[in-house]
């Protein structure tokens, strides 16, 4: 800095005192928890007390648990009845006191805390003036004040982190300190952008809970990170009933939830659960890959409906009258007094497997209304009955017990049951696609990432598998949650849309996507396709974000253009960065590709030595670029559940969405767009992932709306 703010050390004094306020409010914590723990015995409801009160005392530790993070990054002062005076409020990350009880630190979430995030020149919200910190732990390294009028504070600076004075041109809050924070080097995962959270993104972090919430953006508006936010804010403001009823957020991969899993951690937010749709409902291997053909299928709304017919057909009345011996004599059951059973049954159940043990006691009953002895007991009868198979063939031909994934093998390796649940839905080349052979066993039986979908849908027909008794366990049952985030919404399929709003406990969602992005054989043309397939019970909202902090404009440019070749009435985020340079072309020969490749990759991690750098690359093309690096002993990881936390990755095109690079070397985008049917909006999305330098490498000829 080539000035220093006078007020530096002050400030620094009053964050090492927020510091230490911090230390004893986490000393007093544990010790109130280790006297808890202390007190052993008791009666059920004490321990039962005892054990809620350490559950809370644990969610404060975690909430006081920082680790690198900043917990003081700014102060508003604001105007109050006397014209010579103001008061100020120090924001941060928690809400920390002193030893009286006095607030130290205002948590970021909290009402008085909105000007901090929302004040403009036009509309100044009681503020004087509005302090950014640049803090790196708990150093501050500089100031940047923003004074709205008010010159009667005394302090005359109006200047960025550099000491020069910030420009007014820019319509961003904290401008300096914002950009400081961009240019920083990614770590492989996100961070949290509490200190820097600009207008429009507050309006979306601090919306109402109501309803579902669209929150739409190009590459680099941070709407992710936005929808996290919000996650955090809500737990703050509504903490009773929302921490209860559960927060439940949904990435796209693996490799998206553990680029993410801080964020919420860092706003002191441990308990929210962040799941791909595939673990929410486990027990299934999913490593099949569909064709695009077959997952359309699988996706659309009319495989719910095969699904009812296909669990209908396995409601079947007998063929024929059976007789079964049973003591001296014979128990019967006729075709007719069957059909009267299943009819009734479809009539008084929703769900397939609760009515089981309905049926059967019907069966029992029926079996002992045609026998001589009339004096037999009904429960006694249908427990030995249950031991003889003739009895349990007659069952489980009429009303067995099904879970998702014997209904779903039984369907995809039986072309009779499935044209049978499918031939009046669709075509016969559309269900004679989903057939597969039979595996030997239900534990050999695999599943793709489309049928997730199709599995739950087959769970909430059919219901929990039942105790003996009848009874359903309350902990398989599907779980709802108070609030739900999804990113990456617009490559759902209506049938997952279908899965997650069967999950929402009161319709209330934040949905995080761009139309540009979409990739998915589901790709919608307007949010209000994605909107009919969630809860409707509040109006939506659609909220944009216009402003790109992460992508340099030379970079955003470029992407640009290929956004309007693949959804030309989609609208680029305005970009408020200038980059050192311009995105870079190689071109080669294909013999060429692997050397140009090495010496690409070797110059980018020698210029950016303190980020992380990925290789994106077409699907078919992960193994011959591993083998390339390898070749060269180049150390590189490769995306997966553990992240990008190297420094140098290489992603396939379809796991790279969400995620933000240092560098980025994009190899034959000819070939990721050839891959797919929205292929050029899968080269849109890998050209937008870079904060600093891009490289296209390529041997095929580019896509024209790549050429000038």
């Amino acid at each position: 800095m080539t000035q220093q703010h006078p007020e530096l050390a002050e400030e620094q004094q009053f964050i090492d005192h927020a510091y230490e306020c911090l230390e004893q409010t986490r000393q007093d914590a544990w010790r109130i928890r280790e006297m808890n723990e202390a007190s052993t015995g008791g009666t059920f409801q004490a321990r039962y007390e005892r054990n809620a009160f350490d559950e809370v005392l644990v969610g404060r530790l975690t909430q006081l648990d920082l680790g690198d993070s900043a917990l003081v990054f700014g102060r508003i002062d604001r105007l109050t009845e006397s014209p010579e005076t103001f008061e100020s409020f120090h924001i941060g990350r928690v809400a920390v006191a002193d030893s009286n009880r006095e607030p130290v630190v205002v948590d970021w979430r909290a009402p008085v805390a909105e000007p901090f995030y929302r004040a403009t020149g036009r509309e100044s919200m009681g503020l004087a003036r509005r302090r950014h910190f640049a803090v790196q732990g708990q150093q501050l390294l500089g100031i940047e004040d923003e004074l709205f009028g008010a010159g009667h504070l005394g302090v005359g600076h109006d200047e960025g982190l550099d000491g020069a004075p910030v420009s007014s041109a820019p319509t961003l809050r904290g401008y300096s300190t914002l950009l400081s924070v961009l240019s920083r080097g990614r770590t492989g995962q996100l961070g949290d952008i509490v200190a820097t959270i600009q207008a429009e993104q507050d309006e979306i972090i601090r919306s109402a809970q109501q309803g579902v919430l669209v929150v739409e953006g190009g590459p680099g508006t941070g709407k992710t990170v936005v929808a996290l936010h919000r996650a955090a804010y809500l737990l703050y403001t509504f903490r009773f009933p929302l921490e209860d009823q559960g927060v439940l957020v949904i990435g796209p991969n693996r490799v998206f939830l553990r680029y993410i899993e801080r964020v919420l951690p860092s706003l002191g937010e441990a308990g929210v659960e962040q799941f791909v749709l595939a673990d929410l409902v486990r027990g299934h291997s999913y490593s099949i890959k569909d064709a695009e053909s077959v997952a359309r299928i699988k996706g659309d709304l009319r495989m719910a409906k095969i699904v009812v017919n296909a669990v209908g057909d396995r409601q079947r009345a007998l063929r024929k009258d059976v007789e079964i011996g049973f003591g001296a004599g014979y128990l019967r059951l006729t075709s007719s007094e069957s059909a009267t059973i299943v009819r009734e049954a479809r009539r008084r159940f929703r769900r397939h497997n609760a009515a089981h043990h309905w049926v059967e006691t019907e069966i029992v009953t029926a079996m002992i209304a045609s026998s001589h002895n009339q004096e037999l007991d009904l429960e006694a009868t249908r427990d030995s009955l249950r031991d003889l198979k003739e009895f349990q063939a007659v069952v489980n031909y009429m009303w067995p017990v099904l879970t998702p994934a014997e209904l779903l093998h039984d369907l995809y390796s039986s072309k009779a049951l499935m044209r049978l649940a499918a031939q009046s839905v669709c075509s016969l080349s559309e269900y004679e696609s989903l057939y597969r052979p039979r595996a030997t066993s239900l534990a050999d039986v695999k599943f793709s990432e489309a049928d997730v979908a199709v599995l739950d849908e087959a769970l909430a027909v059919l219901g929990p598998r039942p105790r003996r008794n009848g009874r359903i366990n309350e902990a398989d049952e599907i779980r709802t949650y108070g609030h739900i985030v999804i990113d990456e919404v617009q490559d759902l399929s209506p049938m997952q849309l279908r899965m997650i709003s069967r999950r929402s406990l009161n319709g209330s969602m934040t949905i995080v996507g761009d139309i540009a992005q979409a990739t998915s054989a589901h790709a919608p043309a307007s949010w209000q396709e994605v909107l009919a397939h969630l809860p409707k019970k509040n109006p939506s909202r659609i909220i944009g974000l216009t402003v790109g902090y992460r992508i340099p404009k030379q970079i955003m440019d470029l992407a640009t253009r290929v956004m309007q070749a693949a959804a030309p009435s989609q609208v680029a985020p305005v970009s408020v960065r200038e980059g050192d340079q311009a995105p870079k072309f190689v071109n080669c020969q294909s013999s060429e590709l692997s050397a140009k490749l090495i010496s690409e990759t070797k110059s980018l991690v020698d210029e950016i030595s303190d980020g992380n750098i990925a290789i994106v690359c077409p699907d078919e093309m992960t193994e011959e670029v591993c083998r390339v690096l390898d070749s060269a002993k180049i150390s590189y990881g490769r995306a997966g559940s553990s992240g990008i936390e190297s420094g140098l990755t290489v992603v396939p095109v379809s796991v790279v969405k969400g995620l933000e690079l240092d560098g980025v070397i994009v190899v034959e985008p000819a070939r990721i767009v050839a891959a797919q049917t929205h292929g050029l909006r899968a080269l849109y999305v890998a050209l937008t992932r870079s904060t600093r330098r891009l490289t296209v490498l390529h041997s095929q000829p580019l896509p024209s709306a790549m050429i000038n």
